[in-house]
C-alpha cells in the first residue's frame, strides 16, 4: 500500500461542474428556484478555497490558542444555523441548542482527541479541526431536526413525553441510516480518503469505526439534552401561564 492520493488538475476539477449546471439548469426550467442553488455553489466554492487557506496557515502556525478561537467560532456558527428551521427563534432556544451541542460536542471530542487518538500535543490541528468539524456537523443537523419537530408537536398540543420520542426518533433516522448503510452502501469519507492515500484497509476500517460511533454519540447526546432542557422550557411557560 505505497500509493499516495492524486493531486486532481484544475481543469479536470471543472468538469464536476456540468453535472451541477445541468441541475440548475433543469431547476430553471421546472419552476424552481434556481438563483439559490446558484448562489449555494458560488458560495460553496468560496467557502472551501477560503478555507483550504486558512487550514493551510493553522497547521503551520500549530498554536493552541489559533486552534481553540477556530474551534469556538465553528461552535457558535453551528448552534446559529442548528436554530435556523424554528419558527420561533427566541434567545433561551439558542441558548438550550448551544447548550446541548456543549455537552455532546465537546465531551465527544475531548474523548476521541485526547484518550482514543491521544494527541500529542493535545490541539494538534491536523487532526483536532477536522474532527471536530465532523462532530459539530452531525449534532447540529441532528438538534435541528429534533428542535423542528419537537417544535411542531408541541405547537399543535402533542404532550412533552410523545413530542420528546418523535424528536428525538427524527433526529437519529439519518445516523441510523448511515451506520446501516457503511460498508455496505457507502464508504465514508475518512475511509475513502485514507484508503485513497495508501492507509490499509484494516487501519481505516478502525479509525471509521471510532467515527460511527463519534457521530452518533454526539450527535444523539446533544439531541438528549436539548429535550432535557425543552422539558423545563415547557414547565415555566406552563408555570408562568398558570399564575397569570
Amino acid at each position: 500500500m505505497s500509493a499516495s492520493i492524486q493531486t486532481i488538475p484544475i481543469p479536470n476539477l471543472i468538469l464536476m461542474v456540468v453535472p451541477v449546471l445541468i441541475v440548475i439548469g433543469y431547476m430553471f426550467k421546472w419552476s424552481l428556484n434556481g438563483w439559490n442553488a446558484v448562489y449555494a455553489v458560488a458560495r460553496m466554492l468560496l467557502q472551501l478555497v477560503l478555507i483550504g487557506y486558512i487550514l493551510v496557515y493553522i497547521f503551520e502556525a500549530e498554536h493552541s490558542l489559533v486552534v481553540v478561537a477556530v474551534l469556538c467560532v465553528m461552535f457558535f456558527i453551528s448552534g446559529s444555523i442548528a436554530l435556523h428551521p424554528i419558527k420561533n427563534r427566541h434567545r433561551h432556544l439558542y441558548l438550550h441548542i448551544t447548550l446541548s451541542l456543549s455537552v455532546g460536542c465537546l465531551f465527544m471530542l475531548a474523548l476521541v482527541t485526547q484518550w482514543v487518538l491521544a494527541l500529542k500535543p493535545w490541539f494538534l490541528p491536523q487532526f483536532m479541526i477536522p474532527i471536530a468539524g465532523m462532530i459539530f456537523a452531525n449534532a447540529m443537523n441532528a438538534v435541528s431536526l429534533s428542535a423542528e419537530r419537537f417544535s411542531s408537536e408541541t405547537g399543535n398540543g402533542v404532550a412533552y413525553e410523545i413530542a420528546r420520542q418523535r424528536s428525538l426518533q427524527v433526529a437519529l433516522i439519518p445516523l441510523l441510516n448511515s451506520l446501516f448503510a457503511v460498508g455496505l452502501v457507502s464508504l465514508p469519507g475518512m475511509m475513502t480518503g485514507q484508503i485513497l492515500s495508501g492507509v490499509s484497509p484494516l487501519i481505516a476500517v478502525r479509525y471509521q469505526i471510532m467515527v460511527m460511533c463519534m457521530v452518533f454519540g454526539s450527535a444523539g447526546i446533544s439531541v438528549i439534552c436539548y429535550l432535557l432542557l425543552a422539558k423545563t422550557r415547557i414547565f415555566n411557560t406552563t408555570t408562568g401561564s398558570k399564575m397569570s
